[in-house]
Formats: C-alpha cells, structure tokens, sequence
C-alpha cells in the first residue's frame, strides 16, 4: 500500500475504499503504517489505549477485520496464535525468529514456485514462512 502515513492522507484512502475514517480508523491504520512489526490486536490497543482512552479492543478488532475485507491489511497466524497483522500487500513472506520472536518480512519471487503436485486444486492464499534465529539474536550468541 502507498499512502502517505498522515490523518489527511489516510482518511482520503479509507473514504476511497468505502470506509467511514472515524479517527480510531485513522489512528489504527497509521499505526500499522509506522510499525511494520506485524502487530496483533492487543499490541494496537496497548499502543493507541492512551491517546484514545474510549478505545476498546473489540474495536480494534472490528476495526482489523473491516481492513483485511477491503484488502487493505492481511491476517496471519504464527503457529496458531493469535492473528498478526500486516500491512504489505505485495507477495513476500514471513521469517520468525525463534529466539526474540521478530517476524521480518522477505520478498518472494511466485514464478519460480513449483505446485506440480496440485493440479486441479483451487488455491485461495498462499503464505511462506521461514523460522531460524534473526541476525541480531545469532551475533549476540557468539
């Protein structure tokens, strides 16, 4: 997504899209957009609870699920935790760090993925994830 990360600009995208920008709309995909840390419902609601005191985590929730039908962010899980939040749309996948927990984005070429062994199956989505440990977490192992 390429909108610029200011309430003005953000509201014009949301009003694009069919979206109400209510201003915990606005502040909630501004937050997405500066924080590419892939972020879960209560990771928002801890980050915006002061600037928004009425904020509540059911509308942040809503709020998440109103995103990821308009295609505006997806939703991922890690290992069948609670969902993750991810504003790049563009095709990549996820690399998790099993020790700090960090998940970094990477870009994915799809032409060179082989799925020889699923002809005829009808493919909805498609996610690759990769675990190891970070460059951070192994540098200050040694």
């Amino acid at each position: 997504m390429k909108i610029e990360n200011s309430v003005k600009e953000i509201s014009h995208f949301l009003s694009e899209k069919g979206i109400k920008p209510s201003y915990q709309r606005v502040k909630i995909l501004e937050r997405l957009l500066a924080d590419k840390n892939h972020p879960t419902v209560n990771d928002i609601y801890t980050d915006l609870i002061d600037e928004i005191p009425s904020l509540s985590k059911t509308t942040v929730y809503n709020t998440l699920n109103i995103f990821v039908e308009n295609d505006i962010v997806k939703s991922f899980s890690v290992d069948g935790n609670e969902a993750r939040y991810d504003v790049n749309s563009h095709s990549h996948g996820h690399f998790i760090c099993l020790s700090c927990k960090s998940i970094f984005d990477f870009e994915v070429d799809n032409s060179d993925i082989k799925l020889d062994n699923l002809e005829g199956f009808e493919i909805i989505q498609s996610e690759l994830t990769v675990r190891g440990i970070c460059k951070h977490c192994a540098s200050t192992k040694s």
